[in-house]
Parts: structure tokens; sequence; C-alpha cells
């Protein structure tokens, strides 16, 4: 596969201190530059930035996958196998409170992949994931 240019994403999080909290110490990303309404983090190499939103009533909508309710919207990393493993591992050491809890995808088939859920503290979705194979990323 070809190298990836890193994307930027900034989301809204209702609180900032604790969003900064859970993605520092939690996901271990390293915090980059910030204010007093936003913070920029290292999201697997790539650019999340939270900013400061006031909290609004919650619009949540799901959309069944595997018998499972997928949160839309989400945003999550496609990690290596054995990194997905390592890091499913750790947060549920940190007691991170998962959607969907990490299992296997389409095992034995084309697209096998692993997949977990869980919100951040301002309630935006994240989803990790790994393939078998990634060269199967978008195989049909």
């Amino acid at each position: 596969m070809p190298t990836l240019s890193p994307f930027h994403i900034a989301i809204p999080v209702h609180n900032l201190d604790e969003c900064r909290i859970f993605y520092r110490d939690i996901l271990n990303c390293d915090e980059g530059r910030s204010s007093d309404h936003w913070v920029d983090f290292n999201f697997f190499g790539h650019q999340l930035v939270i900013h400061y939103k006031p909290k609004a009533a919650e619009d949540s909508h799901t959309n069944a996958v595997d018998g499972k309710e997928v949160p839309v919207p989400h945003y999550g990393v496609v990690l290596p196998w054995d990194t997905f493993q390592e890091f499913a591992k750790a947060l549920k050491s940190k007691n991170v409170q998962f959607i969907i809890e990490p299992y296997i995808r389409f095992e034995g088939l084309v697209g096998e992949q692993a997949t977990m859920f869980f919100k951040d503290p301002s309630g935006n979705a994240l989803e990790f994931k790994s393939f078998k194979d990634l060269n199967q990323l978008f195989a049909k």
C-alpha cells in the first residue's frame, strides 16, 4: 500500500479538560499545541484537534452491523493486527467502557478484521480496527 498522508480531524467536546486527559492518558496520544478552547493531539500519526463546544442535546444514531448497533458518526484508525490486540488489552486494563467489545468479523473470509467501539468523555464514538491482511482493506 502507498504511504498515507496524515489526516486532520477536529471534533467537538463539551469538557476540554476531561477529554484532554482521555486522549493523552487513556489513548496515549502525544499532546501538541493548545489554547483555552482547543488541543492538538498526535492521533496515531494523524492530527486530531478537540475543540470546546457547549453540550447540546444528544443526537445519537446507530446502524445495525453484524447484529450490533454501530454508532454513527464515528472515527478511528486501522492498526496493525498485533498492535490492535495490545491496544484492546490496554484499554480494558484502563476500564474503558466499550459500546462494542473487541471481536473478529469475517473470520476466515476476505476482509477478516478485528474491530471495537467506545466513546470519549464527550460522547464522540471511536472505532479501531485491524485487518488480518491489510491488502484487503478495500476488498469486496
